[in-house]
Parts: structure tokens; C-alpha cells; sequence
């Protein structure tokens, strides 16, 4: 396992130094060591067990530990002879929202989106331009979508997400200007008011609805994250210096995200 793979799942579960310590019974100076880069060759059974403590293998939507009690939602609620009782949102809720509100209803909870930044838009919209310019050249079924669209994940009244790019090669899918069903590949970009929820929530409801590929893209961290559902039982992860190749495309599109981090450095420098 080697060292980003690592941190990223530390961060995942949300644990501290102290915490992987405890979880792994591996002293908190060694642990401090391996994740600053103090010890470049951990033992095999140390990596074992952080590994174990960090629970790399562990894709189940039912789990979720580290994140529960850190998003922030809202629910529905509903009056009763006993005063005021929670219930859960439905599509009902979502549609009833004003018009110049974003938001996205996950499980029966509705999540405030917020506009994206500049930052984000460039990201976006360089990704999109380079997926959407392939599928345009090789006459592909597939269609390319950016934010804002409907996307009925679990084709019930309770989900209905906003990604931030996504393909759909379904086109039975599209159904009055929404998505029914998994697309085939999303792209979320995070920002400090989604990363939680994308990194968390967004991760095991893609993987559990039948999304095939899933990236995202950390501007902060400069990095990307991508799952390949399919094949991987673990992350990949790259820095936003190289191309990437998309899997649902057998390897034959690449993302030069040297053109995505020049995009978002015009856009820093216009801005500031």
C-alpha cells in the first residue's frame, strides 16, 4: 500500500494521528514517522496492520463510520398532534424548492450545494470540454453532461443528485430533462462545502446505484481520485500533472489535466 493511498483513506475515516495509533496498535511516533515520510519502508506486518485500521477493502454502503454527524442537511418535517415530528423528503420537497436554489436530495435529506466557485467552473468546464470533444469525434452513443442536471440515482422518490460531470451511454435513461437510473461515469469536483459529503456519502451511493467509474477532483490537494467500480477494489490516485485515462473508454480517452491545472491557474491569477 503505498503512502497516498494511505492518507487518503485517513482522511476518509476522518482519524487522527492518535486514533490510527489506537486502531492499529502501532506506536503514535511510528505512525507519525510513516505518514511524514520519516520511515520510507515500513514492516509488512506494520502496513498490515494500518491497513486493518484503516479498513482499505471496505466499499459497504452500510458503512459509515467517519462521516456520519458531519454533513449537514435538512429534513423535512411534518406536523402531528404531538407537535412537530421528522419525516423524510421526497421529490415532492425537491421540485418545491425555489428555482435559484441548489441543492440535491440524497436519502431522504436535502443538502445545500451553493454556487461553485470560479475554480470550479473552469475545472469543470475544461473536463467536460475534452470528454465531450471525444465522444464528438468517435460518434459515440454515450452523451456528456456538466452541472446543473437531474439525476434520479436510485429511481425512487427519496434521491435525486446534481454531478457535477457525468456520462450517460443509456440513452432509455433520459427521461423529461432528468436522468432515471446510474450514469455510467461522474466527476465531482470538490469544495469545502461538498467534499464530506462527496467523498463520503456521494462515494458508496454511486458504487451502490451502479455508476461503472467515479473521479474527484481535489483542487485544493491537487489531485484526482478515481474508482473504477468494475475492476478496482481500491483508488487510484493522480496528481493533476497527468493524464488520465478513463476506463468506461477502455483507456482510449485520456484527461490532460496539464490543460485542466492551466485553466484553473489563468482563472487564480484573472481572479486575484
Amino acid at each position: 500500500m503505498n503512502l497516498p493511498l494511505m492518507e487518503y483513506y485517513r482522511e476518509l475515516r476522518g482519524y487522527t494521528y492518535e486514533k490510527l495509533s489506537e486502531l492499529s496498535g502501532i506506536p503514535i511516533k511510528m505512525v507519525q514517522k510513516i505518514f511524514t515520510g520519516q520511515i520510507k519502508e515500513p514492516g509488512q506486518e506494520i502496513v498490515q496492520a494500518l491497513e486493518g485500521a484503516l479498513k482499505l477493502r471496505s466499499h459497504s454502503v452500510n458503512d459509515q463510520e467517519g462521516y456520519q454527524g458531519t454533513l449537514s442537511g435538512m429534513v423535512c418535517e411534518a406536523s402531528t398532534v404531538y407537535g412537530r415530528q421528522k419525516r423524510s423528503c421526497t421529490l415532492e420537497d425537491y421540485y418545491a424548492l425555489p428555482d435559484d436554489w441548489r441543492a440535491e436530495l440524497i436519502d431522504g435529506v436535502i443538502y445545500d450545494m451553493g454556487a461553485p466557485s470560479l475554480g470550479h467552473q473552469a475545472v469543470s468546464a475544461e473536463v467536460f470540454s475534452q470528454i465531450r470533444d471525444y465522444i464528438a469525434g468517435k460518434k459515440g452513443k454515450c452523451r456528456v453532461f456538466y452541472a446543473p442536471v437531474d439525476v434520479q440515482l436510485d429511481r425512487d422518490d427519496k434521491t435525486m443528485v446534481q454531478p457535477d460531470i457525468l456520462i450517460n451511454c443509456d440513452r432509455d435513461k433520459m427521461i423529461d430533462n432528468c436522468i432515471i437510473g446510474a450514469p455510467d461515469f461522474i466527476v465531482e469536483i470538490l469544495s469545502e462545502s461538498t467534499r464530506r459529503k462527496d467523498m463520503f456519502l456521494k462515494l458508496h451511493k454511486y458504487e451502490a446505484a451502479g455508476v461503472r467509474e467515479y473521479w474527484m477532483v481535489d483542487i485544493e490537494k491537487c489531485r484526482v481520485i478515481t474508482y473504477f467500480f468494475e475492476q478496482d477494489s481500491c483508488p487510484v490516485i493522480y496528481s493533476m500533472e497527468e493524464e488520465i485515462p478513463v476506463g468506461i473508454f477502455k483507456r482510449e480517452l485520456w484527461i490532460d489535466f496539464v490543460k485542466v491545472t492551466e485553466e484553473l491557474a489563468e482563472v487564480d491569477q484573472n481572479h486575484g
